[in-house]
C-alpha cells in the first residue's frame, strides 16, 4: 500500500510551480486582449462607468465604488484612449490565469495539471469576452479566483497570515460587486459541514472578516442616505429578461456554455464531480459544495448566469489535478491534449473578441462575433445626430434646451462625446444616472433621446419627433433609429418632476 501511494505521489520536481508555461498562457491571453482592446469603441456600460467616474462617490445606485474609480483613473491617465481604459480588464484576466495555475499547484498538481488548468482559464470565452471590457464581470471573477487560491494555500500551509490577505481580497471584491457575499455564505455552510472546521476557530479569519465588513461601511452609508437603491436594482435584475422560472431553467446551460465549448465545459463538470466525491481531493470537498451553493443561490435569486463564473478556476484546478493523479490506459495517457485546447480556443475566441472589421458587422455577414459587438459601434454618431438637431434650434431656444435620454447608455454617450459637438450636459432618469443630478431650472425645452417620452410629457405639453439617431456604418444596434424628440411647454419645475421620472428598468 505504501509503495502504491508513493507511486501516485508527484515528485518534488513535478510539484514546483510551472512559472514559465503559466506565465506564457497569461501573456497570450493578455496579448489577444491588447490586440483587440481598441476595437470597436466603448461598450454602453463603459460609457456609464466613465460618467460615474466623473462623479466619484462612496456608492452608486447599482454598484460599489471601485469600477467608477478605475474608469476615472484610466481616463485621467489617457483621456479618451480606449486602449489604456481597458488595461485593468486585461491585467485582471491575465491574473485569473495565474491564480488558477496556483490553485492547481496548491492542490498538489504537477506542472502539467497546473498548465492545463491555467490554459482552461486563458481560452474561456466568458473570461476573454468580458476581458475586452472594463466591467464588473471582468474584475469580479479574477478576485474570486484569488480568494480561492488564498483559501487553498491556507489549507496546505496553515499560515494564518493568509487569512488577513483573504479579508483584504474580499474587501476589494465587495467594493467591485457584492456577489462575493454569496460565495462566503455557501463556503461557510460547506466548511461547517465538511471542514476544515478549525478554520472558523482562527482569530485572524475573523479579523479579516472585520476588515471586509468595515470596507463596506462607506457604500452602505451612501445606500442608506439614498434609500437603498441597490435593493431595487436587485429586484429589477432578477426579473430583467429572465422570464421567471424559464430564466432559471436557462441558467446552467448558459453558465456551461460560457465555460467554453469543448475542454472548458467538460473540465468544469469533471472538476465539480471530483471535488464533491473523489477521496483523492476529500480535503477540498467544501469547495465543490460551495460551487453548488453559489449556483443554487444565484438560480433562486434569478441572478445572471455569469455571476457564478468566479468558481470556474477552482473547478478546473480540481479537474486537472485529479486527472493527473489517476492512471489512465497507456494509449490514452500518450494522447496530446494541446490540440484539444487549441481547437477549443479557435472555436470560442471569435465569439469572444471583435476580430472582424466593423464594416463586416454592418453588412450583416454571418461571422462569429461577441454578443455585445453591435453596442460598441456608433456612439459618436449618436452625439452627432443630437447635435445636428440642437444646432438647428433658434438661438434663444437653444440657450434654454437640455438633453435627456431614456437610457443610461445613451446618456453616457452624450456625456462622453457631447462636448466635442458643443452640446450641453446630458441627463437621464435611468438607473444610476438619475442620481447624477437633474437638468437646470432654466431649461424649459428638452431634446429627448428615447422611444417614448410619455413619462416626461407629464410635465410638458408637447412632444414631437424631429429626427432619429443614425450611425455612419448603418449598424443595426439598439440606438440606431431611436427617435429624437423636441419636448416643450414645461408645466412644473425640474425639482418637482425629476423624482417621479426615476426608472430602473431599461
Amino acid at each position: 500500500m505504501e509503495a502504491a501511494n508513493a507511486a501516485e505521489t508527484p515528485t518534488a520536481s513535478d510539484t514546483t510551480f510551472a512559472r514559465l508555461p503559466v506565465a506564457l498562457l497569461a501573456a497570450a491571453a493578455a496579448a489577444a486582449l491588447l490586440a483587440t482592446a481598441w476595437r470597436y469603441g466603448y461598450f454602453g456600460d463603459e460609457l456609464y462607468f466613465l460618467s460615474a467616474g466623473k462623479r466619484l462617490a462612496w456608492g452608486y445606485a447599482d454598484q460599489p465604488p471601485v469600477l467608477p474609480a478605475l474608469a476615472w483613473a484610466m481616463d485621467s491617465l489617457a483621456p479618451g484612449n480606449l486602449f489604456v481604459f481597458r488595461l485593468p480588464a486585461v491585467l485582471a484576466t491575465a491574473a485569473g490565469v495565474v491564480f488558477t495555475g496556483l490553485i492547481a499547484f496548491e492542490m498538489g498538481g504537477d506542472r502539467r495539471a497546473q498548465t492545463r488548468a491555467a490554459a482552461a482559464y486563458a481560452i474561456c470565452g466568458q473570461f476573454i469576452g468580458s476581458g475586452h471590457y472594463l466591467a464588473t464581470s471582468t474584475i469580479d471573477p479574477s478576485l474570486w479566483t484569488l480568494i480561492a487560491w488564498l483559501l487553498v494555500r491556507w489549507m496546505r500551509t496553515r499560515d494564518d497570515n493568509l487569512l488577513l490577505w483573504l479579508g483584504l481580497a474580499t474587501a476589494v471584491a465587495l467594493n467591485v460587486k457584492l456577489l462575493i457575499a454569496a460565495f462566503w455564505v455557501a463556503a461557510g455552510v460547506a466548511i461547517l459541514v465538511f471542514g476544515p472546521r478549525d478554520l472558523v476557530r482562527r482569530p485572524k479569519l475573523w479579523i479579516g472578516a472585520g476588515i471586509a465588513a468595515l470596507s463596506l461601511v462607506p457604500t452602505l452609508w451612501w445606500q442608506a442616505a439614498n434609500g437603498w437603491p441597490q435593493l431595487e436594482m436587485g429586484d429589477v435584475i432578477a426579473h430583467e429578461a429572465t422570464g421567471g422560472w424559464s430564466g432559471r431553467a436557462g441558467f446552467l446551460p448558459a453558465l456551461l456554455t460560457g465555460a467554453g465549448i469543448g475542454i472548458g465545459v467538460v473540465a468544469i463538470l469533471y472538476g465539480l464531480w471530483v471535488l464533491l466525491f473523489s477521496p483523492r481531493l476529500r480535503e477540498y470537498r467544501f469547495l465543490g459544495w460551495a460551487a453548488v451553493g453559489v449556483i443554487g443561490l444565484f438560480i433562486l435569486s434569478n441572478g445572471r448566469y455569469y455571476y457564478a463564473a468566479g468558481m470556474f478556476g477552482v473547478l478546473w484546478a480540481g479537474a486537472f489535478v485529479h486527472f493527473g493523479q489517476i492512471k489512465p490506459s497507456p494509449w490514452f495517457r500518450w494522447i496530446p491534449t494541446w490540440p484539444i485546447f487549441l481547437l477549443s480556443a479557435l472555436y470560442s475566441l471569435p465569439y469572444a473578441l471583435p476580430v472582424w472589421p466593423a464594416a463586416w458587422i454592418a453588412e450583416g455577414r454571418e461571422v462569429p462575433r461577441p454578443a455585445y459587438a453591435l453596442e460598441e459601434i456608433g456612439w459618436p454618431d449618436l452625439a452627432r445626430s443630437v447635435a445636428d438637431v440642437y444646432r438647428g434650434l433658434p438661438p434663444e431656444q437653444r440657450a434654454r434646451t437640455t438633453l435627456v435620454t431614456a437610457g443610461y447608455w445613451q446618456a453616457g454617450a452624450l456625456d462622453r462625446y457631447g462636448p466635442d459637438f458643443g452640446l450641453p450636459a446630458a441627463y437621464s432618469p435611468s438607473r444610476g444616472f438619475w442620481y447624477f443630478g437633474r437638468p437646470p431650472e432654466t431649461a424649459d425645452t428638452v431634446l429627448f433621446v428615447g422611444p417614448d417620452p410619455t413619462r416626461l410629457t407629464h410635465s410638458f405639453t408637447e412632444a414631437r419627433i424631429v429626427s432619429h439617431v443614425d450611425n455612419a456604418l448603418g449598424v443595426r444596434n439598439v440606438s440606431r433609429g431611436m427617435p429624437i424628440w423636441l419636448v416643450t411647454g414645461r408645466t412644473e419645475s425640474w425639482a418637482e418632476a425629476w423624482p417621479g421620472l426615476r426608472e430602473f428598468k431599461v
